[in-house]
């Protein structure tokens, strides 16, 4: 298997070709990690470019250019998730229900690239996975924040164990999670995904967290949900984000995922089972669901693990009967 930094050389000299725009994100540790990053997008020439995207800038301060899709397109933006119950509804391009997509129509003008950083909701926690306190985990976040902005790439920050901590337990306090979001916010991170590491989140305790955010100033368009479905509660989590007005979720293809840190943790929710849910509830997402499902298949056997995605696999079931 290929390291991290020949997968990165690969990915940046070599972009899959895609009718949409991607999103490359990438996580970074710590400065250094950045540092890497933009050296290693610095060296590499991507393969097949334009003469003037094809190009290092000689400016050490010039913006990141992240690998580009085939065509171009005037709305480079994904549609957002929103429900069409909502009187606040955000607009969308594209339903991806049921309209088909038209590749002369939906090619995308650009990627993008952005970073994730992460902190966590619990000192125990920070010291398992960052091996430093809150306090020291922020503060590292500032520089690596600074210099992402210097080169116009977009950051998204991480509170990890937001709804409960492995070595601490359920009870994390709200006022910890807005803190520290507050905290990543002001230093000038994008968008903050507030995070159910351990899956330990409940319907009730997610909306007094999400009410405890917003009476703290923090908007719902600035953050980002983030449920594992080690319970069972992610997709009733999503559905109480959804009714607060959040709409941007995470979620992973297959149910794929879990982390080392906390040991009994599944994946995130499902992609399938949460784009399903979605639908089902008139929300608009841009996704075609029965595509997601056969690349949760195809990844599940790929990576020679269970599919756990049960949406994804009564929608295969139906399709093929």
């Amino acid at each position: 298997m290929a390291n991290s930094a020949d997968v990165l050389n690969h990915l940046l000299g070599h972009p899959p070709t895609s009718l949409h725009p991607i999103t490359y994100n990438y996580l970074v540790p710590n400065l250094k990690g950045l540092q890497n990053l933009l050296r290693a997008a610095d060296d590499v020439k991507p393969a097949n470019l334009e003469p003037d995207l094809s190009q290092p800038s000689d400016d050490p301060e010039a913006p990141l250019t992240p690998p580009p899709s085939p065509k171009e397109q005037e709305d480079s933006e994904p549609a957002p998730i929103t429900s069409t119950e909502d009187p606040n509804e955000m607009p969308s391009t594209t339903s991806g229900v049921n309209d088909p997509v038209k590749p002369e129509s939906s090619s995308a003008s650009g990627n993008q690239t952005e970073i994730s950083i992460f902190t966590a909701a619990t000192e125990a926690f920070s010291k398992a996975n960052t091996n430093c306190s809150i306090a020291e985990s922020l503060e590292r976040c500032k520089e690596i924040v600074a210099l992402a902005k210097s080169r116009d790439i977009r950051v998204r920050g991480y509170v990890s164990v937001a709804l409960g901590c492995p070595y601490e337990g359920p009870d994390v306090p709200p006022s910890n999670v807005a803190d520290i979001a507050a905290s990543l916010l002001e230093m000038g991170v994008d968008e903050v995904s507030v995070a159910d590491t351990t899956g330990m989140g409940t319907a009730p305790r997610t909306l007094d967290l999400l009410k405890t955010l917003s009476a703290a100033g923090i908007a719902n368009q600035d953050i980002a949900l983030h449920f594992h479905d080690t319970y069972g509660q992610a997709l009733v989590n999503a559905v109480v984000g959804l009714e607060h007005g959040v709409r941007t979720f995470d979620s992973s293809v297959g149910g794929l995922g879990g982390c080392p840190f906390s040991k009994d943790a599944t994946g995130n929710v499902a992609t399938e089972d949460l784009v399903y849910c979605l639908h089902s509830l008139g929300a608009t997402t841009g996704v075609n669901v029965e595509k997601m499902a056969e690349i949760g298949a195809w990844i599940s056997t790929e990576l020679d693990r269970p599919n756990d995605s049960r949406a994804g696999k009564a929608l295969l079931a139906r399709l093929r009967s």
